[in-house]
């Protein structure tokens, strides 16, 4: 029976992910297999070789646990390689480090440098690694280089020589893990936190839904009073207490229903703005705020739903919030609902796009779809941001988060439709 590691046991979703990309034929391949150790990657003389993400996980000492994706050629102009490049980039909007392979004879090219552009853009670490030094080094590359302050190493893949060097580099540039949590800094040990939860016909029958789930279990981890209580029951929830609760948090739909109920100095936040918060950057869905009221008839808005699942008939992404988002912009839009986790490859197409909050996500795959946005310059809100919006509870929703709250500071909130 074979024996399984410890490194066997982490999920790639937890592993920190590195994506070697360049163009075709530059040593890609030849740099993964460098790095595990073993022949993974097919490496070939034909350009292109690698035409899908090849993923290897492996213990990179004295880091640990990562994985190793290997990309297709960034730098094919045929019709495949159009594909290939939306793969690439894709890839490389997952990545949490990204090894840019480039071979030492050639100089720097517009693909290179558009890499370049994506990654800086995205604030992921990278660095370059000049590949086959044993067949010489063109000098202007390396001038090329050290003029715009990259870090490189000169290696050959085929001889193994600067592999270490690099792996060492890895080690100390990969972005270190801070675990988030829904209730940071935001409640303590002995508050008291009331959950508002409604029934929702689009829960599974007898359960609540996951971020009611992972809310409550955090709280009580917390050593915070939890108190659960429908939306109709919050009032008297309220004058029963002793002691004022610290924070309420409540479904989004029946946010106006709890504002009204909730004294002006009590905390209040939604279940979809804390799992915004801690899966994504909350920060970038309330810059999404801005497109709201930018948007005119015709355009076209995407609800993303990470899950596949059957529409209801008060399902909130494909029903309610198309309904209440007409009505808010009162424009004739264009609303396109989508499933599952890939995103559509035309994101500059949508003029706002509106994400679900993600309970079977992960937080790197929200991350990564945030990234994809960004790099598309397609602006991103998720759910409980818009619909606390769009209900006038913005920033009253926002006020438990100082990031959010200066945010929505840079911009002039205007006169909310009552929906």
């Amino acid at each position: 029976m074979k024996k399984t590691s410890q490194m066997d046991c982490v999920p790639q979703s937890e592993r920190k992910h590195i994506v070697i990309t360049g163009r075709s034929n530059v040593g890609k391949s030849s740099m993964m297999n460098a790095l595990i150790g073993q022949d993974i990657s097919i490496v070939g003389d034909a350009p292109g070789k690698t035409t899908e993400s090849v993923k290897k996980p492996m213990e990179l000492h004295p880091y640990g646990p990562v994985i190793l994706i290997d990309t297709s050629g960034i730098d094919d102009a045929s019709e495949p390689g159009t594909r290939k490049l939306s793969k690439t980039i894709k890839a490389i909007s997952g990545a949490d480090f990204v090894i840019v392979v480039i071979e030492a004879q050639e100089r720097l090219n517009k693909a290179e440098k558009e890499i370049f552009s994506y990654l800086e853009k995205l604030s992921i670490p990278y660095l370059i690694a000049v590949n086959k030094i044993e067949l010489g080094i063109n000098g202007e590359l390396l001038q090329e280089i050290k003029k715009m302050k990259k870090i490189h190493f000169e290696v050959s893949c085929k001889e193994k020589v600067g592999i270490t060097e690099i792996k060492t580099k890895i080690t100390r540039m990969l972005p270190s893990d801070i675990e988030p949590r829904l209730l940071g800094n935001l409640v303590k040990r002995g508050d008291i936190v009331v959950m508002v939860v409604p029934s929702d016909i689009c829960a599974p029958k007898g359960r609540l839904v996951m971020s009611q789930v992972q809310t409550i279990r955090e709280a009580l981890d917390e050593d915070t009073i939890v108190i659960i209580s429908k939306d109709k029951e919050l009032r008297s929830v309220l004058d029963n207490l002793k002691k004022e609760p610290k924070l309420v948090v409540t479904d989004s739909p029946s946010i106006m229903r709890v504002t009204a109920d909730l004294p002006d100095h009590i905390n209040l936040t939604t279940f979809s703005i804390l799992m915004a918060r801690y899966k994504g950057e909350l920060s970038e869905f309330v810059r999404g705020i801005k497109r709201i009221e930018e948007l005119q008839d015709g355009n076209n808005v995407l609800i993303a739903e990470a899950c596949t699942h059957h529409s209801l008939k008060d399902d909130i992404g494909h029903v309610k919030i198309s309904q209440w988002l007409r009505l808010y912009t009162n424009k004739n839009l264009n609303i396109e609902v989508k499933y599952g986790e890939d995103f559509p490859d035309n994101l500059s197409d949508y003029k706002l796009i509106i994400q679900c909050n993600g309970c079977i996500l992960t937080r790197h795959n929200m991350l990564s779809i945030l990234k994809q946005a960004k790099l598309m310059s397609a602006p991103i809100i998720n759910y409980g941001v818009l619909i606390s919006y769009m209900h006038g509870a913005i920033p009253k929703a926002l006020l438990p988060f100082e990031e959010a709250v200066f945010e929505w500071k840079r911009k002039t909130s205007p006169v909310h439709l009552q929906l």
